[in-house]
């Protein structure tokens, strides 16, 4: 064999590796991914679904087989203000957070074009609804129990779509200005009404020991004179110039009978 010969088949050698290479260069990266410990593949074969595949190392069929990857962590999406008009029609703008998850990347895929964006537009929709039908007590101080209204309605409309809404939490609730003040003065009026209510019941109470103890004073007139003379007694503790003489109630006995 010649030189010409021997550099001929070199030549064609090398150019079976270059193509090899590049070939294998471009096919490698269409036939093998690595998926997360929180990621799933979901594969197309020519169209068809073969199903959820990872985490890990996947082999796919170049120009065959098409990989849509799915992320199972929680996501959280905001939604945005809505005005709305409570059951009591009262105006107010409210907002919320939706945490949710992927749990059938499957139907993640093939049920819904777009399940971040069809999960936010429902969130909105049933937070108008549920919100709407509140009187604004009950949206002020029964939170948790909205939210968990909230919550239920979302994930039931959402579970065929391979979501689940874990949680609902409305963030804010803006009330008009005129409102907050008939608010600050409801309940100014409240408290007032509770002062008077607990003076009342403490001037009803006082009354009672004081009928109570002319009674036993009744029954007892020494019981009198004792009082009169701790009267005296917290009187002349006291740093004053006062001078009094004490009299003995008997002196006081004739005219009271007359």
């Amino acid at each position: 064999m010649d030189q010409e010969t021997l550099q001929h088949s070199f030549g064609a050698i090398t150019a079976v590796l270059v193509v090899g290479f590049i070939i294998l260069f471009v096919l490698l990266p269409q036939a093998v991914r690595i998926l997360r410990e929180y990621e799933r593949g979901v594969i197309f074969r020519l169209g068809k679904l073969i199903g959820a595949k990872g985490p890990g190392l996947i082999f796919l069929i170049p120009f065959v087989d098409k990989m849509v990857k799915m992320d199972l962590r929680v996501v959280t999406i905001d939604v945005a203000k809505q005005e709305i008009m409570t059951k009591d029609n009262v105006p107010a703008t409210v907002d919320a957070v939706v945490y949710f998850k992927v749990v059938d990347p499957e139907a993640a895929v093939i049920k819904v074009e777009n399940f971040w964006k069809a999960t936010s537009l429902i969130a909105q929709t049933t937070l108008r609804s549920v919100l709407g039908q509140s009187p604004l007590d009950d949206l002020l101080s029964q939170r948790d129990v909205i939210n968990q209204k909230l919550q239920e309605i979302i994930d039931k409309q959402t579970g065929p779509w391979g979501i689940k809404v874990t949680s609902v939490e409305v963030k804010e609730v803006a009330l008009p200005d005129s409102m907050k003040r008939a608010m600050a003065k409801q309940a100014e009026a409240e408290r007032e009404r509770r002062a008077k209510v607990v003076n009342a019941e403490g001037e009803f109470q006082a009354a009672e020991k004081m009928v109570q103890a002319a009674s036993l004073i009744a029954k007892e007139p020494i019981a009198l004179q004792l009082r009169y003379l701790q009267t005296m007694r917290e009187m002349a503790s006291e740093h004053n110039t006062t001078t009094f003489l004490p009299l003995p109630i008997d002196l006081f006995s004739a005219f009271l009978k007359k």
